[in-house]
């Protein structure tokens, strides 16, 4: 599973890990609104890492926690799920829409392996000044680069580079963005 190959995803390690991000999502989902100071205190503790000037609304749901690094000024709305079985980095300056799924794991076409419940993940990478509007769907592997938006309801399958714009399913760039900073 680490080294991205085939896994067994009811395996005990596995399973115990989801149910340990399960209580951890509860926890955080369980902190007052309000308390900016404790909901940064959690994700630091439940969290690969965490820059500063970090929210993420309620019903953040993810497989491990461990493996999410997140950067700067980050904003990640309503319904977030990171299914993070590998690693995935986020840059700084990040905003993320609500009920967008960001996930490294995909399972085999083959029915039989699949009955196995064999799955694989990859590292997801996203860049610095990135906007996911709602309802994006991240697929394991992929790299989006810096300024990038990418457009309510696109599943993104493939890289996106830098200064771009991608819409649809499956997402395209449909514009370069000029980078004005």
């Amino acid at each position: 599973m680490k080294a991205g190959l085939e896994y067994c995803y009811d395996e005990e390690e596995i399973s115990l890990m989801k149910l340990n991000a399960v209580e951890n999502s509860k926890l955080y989902d369980s902190i007052d609104n309000s308390d900016l100071d404790k909901q940064h205190e959690v994700l630091c503790e439940i969290l690969g890492s965490v820059g500063d000037g970090v929210w993420i609304a309620k019903h953040f749901c993810f497989d491990n926690g461990k493996n999410i690094f997140i950067g700067n000024n980050f904003t990640g709305n309503f319904n977030l799920t990171i299914l993070d079985i590998k690693e995935v980095y986020i840059g700084d300056n990040v905003m993320i829409g609500p009920n967008t799924t960001i996930t490294t794991v995909g399972h085999p076409l083959s029915p039989k392996k699949r009955r196995g419940h064999l799955a694989q993940a990859s590292t997801i990478r996203i860049g610095n000044d990135v906007w996911l509007g709602a309802n994006v769907t991240i697929l394991p592997g992929v790299t989006i680069g810096n300024n990038v938006v990418i457009g309510a309801g696109a599943v993104v399958t493939k890289d996106i580079p830098d200064n771009s714009l991608a819409v649809g399913v499956p997402a395209r760039v449909v514009k370069e963005i000029e980078n004005d900073l």
